[in-house]
């Protein structure tokens, strides 16, 4: 069953050795996904899912252990997700994944087991919501971190030029993950959520099918802003 989730953003930017100069717009982001990181460890997991874009369609599968870098961001900085099991992948975190490890690696977690789910943009809502059911019954208390950007269409100079429609889009997202609104969750546009280039989508309503077990669940909205023309959202539920 879900205990207790994480929901965080994914820029690599996040990263101070990526953004080239620690980026101090994003020291509340990141003081806010501590935050949020020390309330996964306090629902003391059995096991924690950390769950993210995909470069393609997903569901793809990350065992504890994988390697990933941020080399293609032009910084010789790699990163793993958990501790090193000695035994090779084969393959390499995705970025959001992997800005989820570095997390986990800055706040020293140590209370469980870990492996990724990563699932991509073109992941029907039922596929998503699935998958989250799939990952509720992978141990007795599960806890996820769930990676993932809100619309990048808030400025001019956003990476998707400015959409009017952005705006409440990614109001509507904090609302619904400072609550816990499952139903809401569900029921956000993919196409519109594809036209504002939100890279959360699929693992937001992957979290969404996780809770459906546990009524109880209880959201808290901890940071949400848009330095860079782009939604960073971070919330807890537990």
């Amino acid at each position: 069953m879900l205990v207790a989730a994480a929901v965080c953003p994914c820029p690599p930017l996040l990263v101070p050795e990526v953004a080239a100069g620690a980026a101090p717009e994003l020291d509340t982001a990141r003081a806010a996904c501590t935050d949020a990181l020390g309330v996964l460890a306090a629902a003391r997991p059995d096991l924690l899912v950390v769950v993210g874009p995909a470069d393609g369609t997903g569901p793809e599968s990350y065992p504890e252990g994988t390697e990933g870098s941020f080399r293609g961001f032009g910084v010789d900085l790699g990163v793993r997700l958990g501790p090193d099991k000695g035994t090779p992948t084969g393959r390499r975190l995705p970025h959001g994944l992997a800005v989820g490890a570095w997390l986990l690696g800055r706040t020293g977690w140590a209370d469980a087991p870990v492996e990724g789910r990563a699932v991509g943009e073109p992941l029907a809502v039922e596929r998503c919501t699935e998958e989250g059911e799939i990952i509720a019954t992978r141990a007795e208390r599960v806890a996820m971190l769930v990676m993932g950007d809100a619309s990048a269409c808030r400025t001019l100079k956003a990476p998707g030029y400015l959409d009017e429609r952005a705006a409440p889009f990614d109001a509507e997202i904090a609302r619904a993950l400072g609550a816990a609104d499952t139903g809401a969750l569900r029921a956000l546009d993919t196409g519109l959520a594809r036209e504002l280039k939100v890279s959360g989508r699929a693992p937001w309503q992957v979290l969404a099918g996780a809770a459906a077990g546990n009524t109880a669940l209880e959201g808290a909205l901890l940071y949400e802003d848009a330095p860079y023309g782009v939604g960073y959202i971070v919330a807890t539920w537990s």
